[in-house]
């Protein structure tokens, strides 16, 4: 059964295997445009003033627009997530030496998760939310930190916490209170009620 009914493919602004991956498992055809777009650099204009939440919502719009004047008539997706444990936010670790030191922040304490998406055509936006979700990591020692870290590879670097809960990064945590999609990196379930609401989905 085919679900989509738009007319083209929706255009994902991310090079985000997750997000891609639960597009194209609810039977979405997407195409893949990424954003070129200086996420730090953005953050660094809006001088720390904004919250986690309403970053990761600002980021989704930038990706998404950015892709949009390109693109003419297309529905495009952008989205981001951030991460914070208190007042103190997170960035992708750039290599495992700072995801090892992240994860030592993390371990033993809550954090939370702030996804957004966004959805844009000829530059107008059509839809956005942000959802959050709170995540405990467990007490583990620097052995089992060092083993994950191996295991996880090159993988530690491609997201905001160093961890994919969906991989191996599950084994970091006691509790997670959320929506799973949410956690993966997109508040899912509310874009697709969206576009089943505009008739771009099936009811």
């Amino acid at each position: 059964m085919q679900f989509w009914s738009a007319p083209a493919p929706l255009i994902l602004a991310s090079k985000s295997l997750a997000r891609r991956t639960m597009l194209s498992a609810a039977g979405i055809p997407i195409e893949i445009v990424h954003a070129s777009i200086d996420e730090r650099a953005i953050e660094r204009a809006m001088g720390g003033k904004r919250d986690p939440d309403e970053l990761a919502l600002l980021l989704s719009w930038e990706k998404a627009s950015a892709v949009s004047f390109k693109q003419p008539s297309r529905l495009v997706v952008g989205a981001d997530q951030t991460l914070a444990m208190g007042s103190v936010k997170f960035d992708k670790p750039a290599d495992s030496d700072a995801a090892r030191e992240q994860l030592r922040q993390l371990r033993g304490q809550s954090h939370t998760l702030h996804s957004a998406v966004t959805l844009v055509q000829d530059g107008s936006v059509l839809f956005k939310v942000v959802d959050t979700a709170r995540l405990r990591m467990r007490n583990f020692s620097d052995r089992f930190l060092e083993e994950y870290l191996e295991a996880a590879g090159p993988s530690v670097t491609q997201s905001v916490g160093g961890y994919q809960l969906e991989k191996l990064g599950v084994h970091l945590f006691e509790r997670v209170e959320g929506d799973y999609f949410t956690i993966l990196g997109m508040p899912l379930l509310p874009l697709l009620a969206f576009l089943r609401q505009q008739g771009f989905l099936k009811e």
